[in-house]
């Protein structure tokens, strides 16, 4: 899916002006509308709002009773202040016999409530009425055990951030016109959403308006999943480090280690900070354990750093090496952590000739941007792209809608994965899938697209098989990951 924010969709609709584009989305969302409708006596409800997306939804409701469908249209504006397009919708309805009502009927049961009340456009929250139209909306969805259709976008989300400044609908089910939008994948946006569609309008642009950014795919990392070829050996596919584990902290760098393991490094070599740290994994005795200050010394060509690192003068000593060293190097946790504010091994990471990939929850993010976690979670994609332009780093921002960005300023947000994933290890399961990617020869780039795409993957398969998401571990993503991988290297397809 491309993504365009919707400064740049207002100029691919002025570029096609001329095209009846509120036709078409109108005949998207009766067509839709006519799918999700329940069969019975129950009408269709359509809330229409004061400007242009009030407009589709006018014109949806004129092809549905076109279509022998029972409509209410619930509109409370003056039709005189209606944009153009708009007052021409609603004339074009009114000419065929609609009416509108300036309220929601309260004794009738629905099939199917549609929002058009409020589009891309809305920053801010719904206030007076229509607030009070989302409230009951809802409640009536829920009552009726009936779909809850949102055009565009649902009323009240922020299209371009995912945010919700006040309130905003609950769609079951989100027809959005002419291309994706950032805001229905990220933060609030999935839960608002609920399944997604795109009507694009008959219109084709790319070229002339390229995307502000993507979605995930399996193709953008298609060139990496290759079969092994039958003449290999250990040293074909790299040796991995992980740098962590302080005291209390053991599971996280192990955690992480049995992640490379699995994920295909040909070695994995464990630093640990504990000075009581085992010699041996006992559940994974092919993990190679040694001291932290001797890993930096093993052969290693890829090193993740921060799992249960600490933030210890020694670990912030080992930090310090471990940004100086030609490595590929992946930082989370603690080494994010270190990092803040430091503006040594700040300078020193953005001058590093070997790729760096960053992996901050929105707290970490936070830090290492010196601001609020409301601010990181207010515009997920800026934070991710200034991380990855102060730091001169590959970032994945993790969270609901994880973005990632790239040194040149390029983005992706990823929609894989499920709630089960909120719990302890998660990051560092990530951590070691990205280093293991990185010491098999994958680039920096396509480690962190396919890693946190593998990683969020992986758990909705353990979801598909019953397992979670409530009591979904970490250490159960490593498996399904490793067999989810395996399975796209030995298929053609992508998704």
């Amino acid at each position: 899916m491309e993504l365009y924010a919707s400064s740049t969709l207002r100029r691919i609709e002025a570029h096609f002006s001329t095209q009846p584009l509120m036709q078409r989305a109108g005949k998207a969302a009766a067509d839709w509308a006519c799918e999700l409708a329940t069969a019975g006596e129950r009408p269709i409800l359509i809330l229409a709002g004061p400007g242009n997306n009030g407009s589709d939804a006018f014109e949806a409701a004129r092809l549905l009773r076109q279509r022998f469908f029972k409509v209410d249209v619930v509109f409370a504006s003056d039709p005189q202040t209606l944009p153009a397009d708009a007052a021409a919708a609603f004339q074009r309805f009114i000419n065929e016999g609609g009416q509108t009502l300036r309220t929601i009927p309260t004794e009738k049961h629905w099939s199917l409530i549609i929002d058009g009340i409020f589009g891309i456009g809305l920053t801010r929250s719904p206030e007076g009425g229509y607030a009070e139209w989302i409230h009951h909306a809802q409640a009536l969805a829920r009552r009726d055990a009936c779909p809850l259709l949102a055009l565009d976008c649902p009323s009240g989300l922020n299209a371009d951030t995912g945010t919700v400044p006040g309130i905003a609908m609950v769609a079951s089910h989100t027809l959005t016109f002419i291309s994706g939008k950032a805001g229905l994948l990220t933060a609030e946006g999935p839960d608002h959403c609920g399944q997604i569609r795109i009507a694009p309008l008959e219109l084709i642009f790319g070229e002339t308006f390229p995307p502000d950014g993507r979605q995930i795919c399996r193709q953008d990392f298609a060139v990496d999943l290759k079969k092994r070829s039958k003449n290999t050996h250990k040293g074909s596919f790299g040796n991995a480090g992980i740098l962590g584990g302080a005291e209390s902290m053991l599971g996280a760098a192990l955690l992480a280690g049995r992640a490379a393991l699995k994920l295909g490094a040909g070695r994995v070599y464990l630093g640990l900070l504990d000075a009581d740290a085992p010699g041996v994994d006992l559940l994974q005795p092919e993990l190679m354990l040694r001291r932290a200050d001797a890993l930096l010394s093993a052969e290693v060509c890829a090193l993740a750093c921060g799992p249960g690192l600490g933030q210890s003068l020694t670990a912030h000593h080992l930090l310090e090496q471990a940004i100086k060293s030609p490595l590929n190097l992946v930082l989370d946790a603690d080494a994010l952590n270190l990092l803040a504010g430091d503006s040594r091994l700040e300078s020193n990471l953005y001058h590093r000739k070997q790729p760096t990939i960053l992996t901050p929850h929105p707290a970490e993010a936070a830090r290492l941007l010196a601001c609020s976690v409301a601010e990181i979670q207010a515009d997920r994609i800026t934070a991710a792209v200034e991380m990855a332009r102060r730091f001169k780093a590959n970032v994945a921002l993790k969270g609901c809608g994880t973005v990632l960005a790239t040194v040149d300023g390029r983005w992706w947000i990823n929609s894989t994965g499920n709630p089960g994933m909120a719990t302890a290890g998660m990051g560092d399961v990530l951590s070691g899938m990205i280093v293991a990617l990185l010491a098999q020869g994958w680039s920096a780039e396509n480690a962190l697209l396919g890693a946190v795409h593998l990683h969020g993957a992986a758990a909705d398969q353990l979801l598909a098989d019953g397992i979670g998401p409530i009591g979904l571990t970490a250490g159960e993503v490593i498996d399904a990951a490793r067999r989810l991988l395996n399975v796209w290297v030995d298929t053609d397809k992508a998704c």
